[in-house]
């Protein structure tokens, strides 16, 4: 019996190489603009979902190869290192990439029956904006402002809520995970307390060769310190998308789910004392924003200066609707805690 065929999107970004190992049991088809580095069966297609062209060439894809779910997992989520340093640029991948995605399930399940049956699309805890009263339920307001990341995700998943009745048949799933963990995981927040010149400057260069470290920056105040941030371990995520791919579909249209570890979140005083990073205050949010942009234009840090409130403010979730989605298989699906997660960040990188 012929293999489910599952097309993955981003399939050469750290959570697509995580999840690859996990797909055996399927047909694997990856787009990306560049191939992957794996030794995982799959076939390959490059393929730039900024151009319009796109659409046609993943309709095609998708009609021709029969697929029964696609993963989106493209998206642009850190411009130095990815390249892609313009933000309509951004856009036009990001969110605009998202729309044609969806508009191509939408004209293969318009013309069979038997077309894609999941469209499963990680969204993020950014798109709630940096600053939240209380723990976001997956019916808070979306409030995502000043970081383009966070931005294009809260369109994004504007997009995918507006347009998932018109794909016919379809089971719809948006993730908002909280920020990845692990220890193959680059992102702006990992690379600040790990203090990691991710600039692409010669003096960056020679910094991370010699394994110098930048110091972890808050303003002064207790409450930077005391503001708390949960995690998710990458291999984590990869297992909830491989527990989606094996349900049934659901009887409803769409279904949202935010995405954290297990346990209590960790505060920023404790993620420093687990990095054993060095902290260093500034007089307020003015200055470590002005520090911020002098490291991202002499192309010493990675950190966009426009993450300034997600590093100074607190976004916590529930995820009291993950844990009865995933029923008895939580414990298999989610096996780091917050913390665990965050300190596996921390060991030398391994596949």
């Amino acid at each position: 019996m012929a293999k489910p065929v599952v097309v993955l999107t981003g399939v050469s970004g750290n959570l697509g190489m995580r999840l690859l190992p996990l797909l055996g049991r399927y047909t694997v088809i990856g787009v990306d603009v560049n191939p992957p580095k794996t030794d995982c069966p799959l076939q390959f297609e490059s393929l730039d979902l900024g151009e319009e062209s796109s659409t046609r060439t993943l309709y095609e894809l998708l009609r021709d190869t029969h697929a029964y779910s696609v993963i989106h997992l493209a998206f642009v989520i850190d411009p130095v290192r990815t390249g892609v340093l313009d933000v309509d640029r951004m856009w036009r991948i990001n969110v605009a990439g998202t729309a044609r995605v969806m508009e191509a399930i939408t004209e293969v399940n318009r013309s069979s029956d038997d077309g894609i049956k999941q469209f499963i699309f990680p969204s993020s805890v950014s798109a709630y904006g940096p600053d939240l009263a209380a723990p976001a339920t997956e019916d808070t307001p979306l409030a995502a402002h000043t970081l383009p990341y966070a931005i294009h995700k809260k369109e994004s998943d504007d997009v995918v809520r507006q347009r998932c009745s018109s794909l016919r048949g379809c089971s719809v799933y948006i993730l908002r995970p909280h920020i990845f963990a692990g220890a193959t995981v680059e992102n702006y927040l990992m690379g600040a307390f790990r203090g990691t010149p991710n600039g692409k400057s010669e003096r960056a260069q020679k910094m991370k060769a010699e394994g110098k470290r930048l110091p972890c920056m808050l303003p002064r105040g207790q409450k930077y310190l005391a503001n708390r941030l949960q995690f998710i371990h990458v291999d984590d995520m990869a297992r909830v998308l491989d527990h989606i791919l094996q349900r049934e579909p659901e009887p409803q249209r769409l279904t949202v789910l935010n995405v954290a570890g297990s346990g209590e979140p960790l505060s920023f005083a404790q993620c420093i004392e687990l990095a054993q990073a060095k902290l260093i205050r500034v007089p307020g949010k003015w200055a470590m924003r002005q520090v911020l942009r002098f490291l991202w234009k002499q192309r010493i840090s990675a950190i966009p200066p426009e993450a300034l409130p997600y590093m100074t403010g607190e976004y916590i979730m529930n995820t009291d609707r993950l844990r009865r989605f995933l029923g008895p298989e939580y414990e298999h699906v989610i096996r780091y805690s917050i913390r665990d997660a965050f300190a596996d960040s921390f060991r030398t990188a391994t596949s």
